[in-house]
């Protein structure tokens, strides 16, 4: 079964990254795989709905949860709309298709003592090590860039002259983000470090591993997650967490939703309007304890 044409499809005309492309067609593979197994089919291009939802009530059971099988059928549906566009199929098996519902999870935020608590410490660092990773949770925090978009900046995205940093998002769309002076100073004092290590001559990546290659995104994991178990008792510590907290922060402050969704990237609205549960949740609290009528 080949999935050339859809690669192509996806790579050049939706731009998706490399890593969607590898989650759609692992996707693709494994239903047809559960098609061929349980089916006979050979090529999933001819199944039915019916074929479809035996593969979701498989997925269900086999204890995977709802927002994780809505992905994996985005993906079908995806590429069954691809077929129809090049007129391959007439019918997309997945037209009338429902998504399962999800319970919706607030993500809480690191609060700012959290996080000045973490810059604080890092900031009696001095060694490459200390440097690198203090300069990846103030890029983090004070851009709201996503983890790819942070392990792929190369030192020549970096412009001190114009305090910026240009960041390759989804579907290849750039922007540029404004840095504070901390974060200059903290890249001016990084830089040197990074230079003297074997093989940084070989690679145009700012962030690298003390071998001189560039960080991969365990590894950026790892660190926040490290930093951040040392001042905070929140369940979850990511680099997702940290670009929550600073669209939070923003909106906490009152920054404007749209400049929001401009800085993270957003292509809609909708996506922003997520972080502004616990905005909402402070106005209220500030509601309660400042009205005359309360």
């Amino acid at each position: 079964m080949s999935f050339q044409a859809f690669t192509d499809y996806l790579q050049l005309e939706k731009k998706y990254s490399p890593n969607t492309i590898t989650a759609y067609l692992k996707d693709l593979r494994d239903f047809g795989k559960f098609a061929s197994d349980e089916y006979q089919y050979a090529n999933i291009d001819t199944v039915n709905y019916a074929i479809v939802r035996s593969w979701i009530v498989m997925l269900v059971d086999s204890g995977i949860s709802n927002r994780t099988v809505n992905r994996k059928i985005s993906s079908l549906n995806t590429y069954y709309k691809f077929l129809l566009k090049i007129g391959q199929i007439e019918v997309n098996p997945l037209a009338k298709h429902k998504s399962l519902k999800i319970s919706k999870k607030i993500q809480v935020p690191f609060s700012e003592t959290e996080i000045s608590s973490v810059l604080e410490f890092l900031a009696l660092q001095s060694d490459f090590i200390g440097l690198r990773d203090r300069l990846i949770v103030e890029l983090f925090y004070s851009t709201g860039i996503r983890r790819a978009e942070l392990i792929n900046i190369k030192l020549s995205d970096v412009s001190l002259s114009q305090k910026t940093v240009k960041v390759l998002g989804k579907r290849n769309k750039e922007r540029i983000m404004p840095l504070l002076p901390i974060v200059i100073q903290t890249i001016e004092a990084y830089v040197p470090h990074r230079n003297q290590l074997e093989n940084s001559n070989d690679s145009e990546y700012l962030f690298l591993t003390q071998k001189g290659v560039k960080i991969y995104e365990n590894l950026v994991y790892r660190i926040i997650n490290s930093y951040f178990s040392k001042t905070s008792e929140k369940v979850k510590k990511s680099p997702h967490i940290l670009r929550h907290s600073f669209a939070t922060h923003l909106l906490n402050e009152g920054a404007d939703i749209n400049a929001v969704k401009e800085l993270l990237g957003h292509s809609s609205l909708a996506s922003t309007q997520v972080y502004t549960q616990n905005s909402i949740a402070k106005l209220k609290e500030v509601y309660k304890s400042s009205h005359p009528r309360n």
